[in-house]
């Protein structure tokens, strides 16, 4: 059996097309969408999870080239006092509530994929995101075995057109084979690759009634991707569709980036950013940063070290103000900068419904009342940067003629028939108002904002499934 896998940067979800319609499989509960998040009492033991569950035939290498890990895994289970069998490493909707009930123990990481890519890593990082992704295809594969009561032997997984703002295909390369690598981990025998976009393209496609040029904009947690693809009844049948796709850019912007530009203009000068120091000189705002950026491996890395807790001390010293330094210093020796941007995420959904909403920061220390404006003023690069996305998938785009002995390529670059917008941060106001502005007067329909691209996925599966 093969299915759709959409491991996205906010949720992961598993689609199965059963020839009428696509069902979304329960992932987490009764939720079909598994928070991609991960919990593990020490990231050692994140090792020893993957080991468990491994092919029998991938365990002796596996074991080797992480020796290191395992042997630390055993002692982190003995500080810990775990029984042998006693779960250390989870996922989704668990591993949220262990962080916040041990915000400062443990090993937390909020949206994986937003890491992978990453330029600079080290071989132990790498391994690190190698696991981390392991796992958590372990048990999304397992939860849906049960879900399924048969083996899924293969998958459709969605990937962004861009997995990292620099690095171009070489962080491509390097994120798609921590995938596949992680997928064969897993046990699943056969995997393909299909831009999310495209996915949700396809699956917007089912529904046309008339063939249309179609630009898809698809705002996800970690990136923004956008497609411009031929569709409709005259096209959908065909199994290449490469001469339909026209035009593609993707770019690491997405929910977590407007979540952390927003506790970063609005939280953080609770925190002291904005303040002065007692010689009138503005505080550096590259700490702050460092806090709230937690897509960023080198900001988290950073933030973690001696140097910058130091750092916070000497600039505590010449504050004008350094009970908000206090502060400061509190929220990082507790780990709470990712619960901090968790909580301008709330801020960022109610803001859909209301025109201010109110949050207190972690520790009950203060509540604040933030605007939509204050919001909109926050994210406003952000969107700009959608909008030029949405520009460059359209004149970069192109017409291939198969039918010349040289295929010919045309420069396009009008408006397309129709923006398709899909992935769950186009549900915020603010995004859907700049998409709706970059093509004045071509008509924007709004999908499944969560499970348009796993129902493409799932379609592109069904091929599989028919061998």
């Amino acid at each position: 059996m093969y299915i759709g896998f959409d491991y996205g940067s906010a949720n992961c979800a598993v689609g199965l097309f059963n020839g009428d319609s696509v069902s979304l499989l329960p992932l987490d509960g009764d939720d079909s969408y598994l928070s991609s998040t991960l919990y593990s009492y020490d990231s050692a033991l994140i090792a020893e999870a993957v080991l468990a569950r491994l092919p029998e035939e991938l365990a002796p290498g596996y074991r080797h080239a992480r020796a290191a890990e395992l042997s630390r895994a055993a002692k982190a289970r003995r500080d810990w006092d775990l029984a042998p069998n006693e779960q250390t490493v989870f996922v989704g909707r668990a591993a949220i509530e262990h962080y916040l009930e041990f915000p400062g123990e443990g090993f937390y990481v909020r949206s994986p994929k937003s890491f992978l890519g990453a330029v600079g890593l080290r071989p132990e990082q790498q391994a690190l995101f190698e696991d981390i992704v392991t796992l958590m295809m372990q048990e999304i594969k397992a939860r849906a075995e049960r879900v399924l009561g048969s083996v899924i032997r293969g998958a459709v997984i969605g990937r962004p057109v861009n997995f990292q703002g620099i690095g171009g295909e070489d962080s491509n390369r390097q994120a798609e084979s921590i995938l596949r690598l992680a997928a064969a981990r897993a046990g699943l025998e056969e995997v393909s690759f299909l831009y999310e976009p495209l996915a949700a393209g396809f699956d917007f496609e089912a529904r046309l009634e008339a063939d249309a040029t179609v630009l898809v904009v698809d705002v996800g947690g970690g990136t923004t991707d956008c497609s411009l693809v031929r569709m409709g009844p005259s096209h959908k049948s065909a199994i290449d569709r490469s001469q339909d796709c026209l035009g593609h850019s993707g770019q690491r912007i997405g929910g977590n980036d407007l979540d952390i530009a927003l506790a970063m203009q609005a939280f953080m000068p609770s925190f002291g950013l904005g303040s002065n120091l007692v010689t009138g000189k503005p505080m550096p705002s590259q700490p702050f940063w460092q806090a709230v950026a937690v897509n960023d491996v080198s900001a988290q890395r950073e933030f973690a070290a001696l140097a910058t807790g130091n750092l916070i001390k000497e600039l505590k010293k010449d504050a004008s103000q350094p009970e908000l330094l206090t502060r400061f210093e509190r929220l990082r020796s507790r780990q709470q900068n990712f619960h901090l941007v968790r909580l301008a995420e709330a801020v960022k959904v109610a803001l859909g419904e209301a025109d201010s909403a109110r949050t207190g920061l972690p520790n009950g220390e203060e509540e604040l009342e933030i605007g939509r404006l204050d919001f909109n003023n926050a994210i406003g690069p952000q969107l700009e940067k959608i909008a030029a996305l949405m520009h460059s998938a359209v004149q970069n785009s192109v017409v291939q003629n198969s039918s010349a002995q040289n295929t010919a390529v045309q420069n396009v670059g009008a408006a397309p028939d129709i923006v398709y917008m899909t992935g769950g941060s186009s549900r915020c106001q603010a995004v859907a108002e700049r998409i709706g502005q970059v093509y004045p007067g071509v008509p924007v329909v709004s999908g499944d904002h969560f499970g348009s691209v796993t129902a493409g996925l799932a379609r592109a599966a069904a091929a599989l499934n028919r061998k």
